[in-house]
């Protein structure tokens, strides 16, 4: 989809902080994080919400948003891990493709969903390397 962000990212036509990316799935931190390290995983194939998505891509994503969780704990050691897919602007979804967050949490952060704060480009910079290093083996 043309209009899609997430599609523009996957093409190449609008750039994100890619920290894992195959055939099928693509992972990058969110522009907007929660907290540091906040990573989205999306299926490169365009999909609404869940109930749009092939079976195949939803195994796939699950498939590295695992994989990335690990390196999400390796790297930042969180206290916690919030794991969330939104469908639906009644549930909290604002980008339109199919998309799982993993959230780094601290104890006692609030449970927010979205900021619209932009994440600091260097910081961002610096994370999506230590994740792509500790996703390499």
């Amino acid at each position: 989809m043309s209009d899609c962000i997430f599609c523009q990212i996957v093409q190449g036509r609008a750039n994100c902080h890619r920290v894992y990316e195959d055939d099928e799935v693509l992972a990058f931190l969110d522009i907007f994080p929660v907290s540091p390290g906040h990573v989205l995983v999306i299926p490169k194939e365009h999909a609404v919400d869940i109930f749009d998505l092939e079976e195949t891509s939803a195994q796939a994503v699950a498939r590295v948003a695992r994989k990335v969780a690990y390196a999400v704990e390796e790297t930042l050691r969180p206290d916690g891990l919030m794991v969330a897919q939104l469908n639906r602007e009644a549930a909290g979804q604002t980008v339109f493709h199919y998309h799982m967050h993993l959230i780094p949490r601290a104890a006692g952060d609030s449970m927010a969903m979205h900021t619209r704060v932009p994440g600091d480009p260097g910081e961002m910079a610096g994370i999506a390397s230590r994740l792509v290093v500790a996703l390499e083996h």
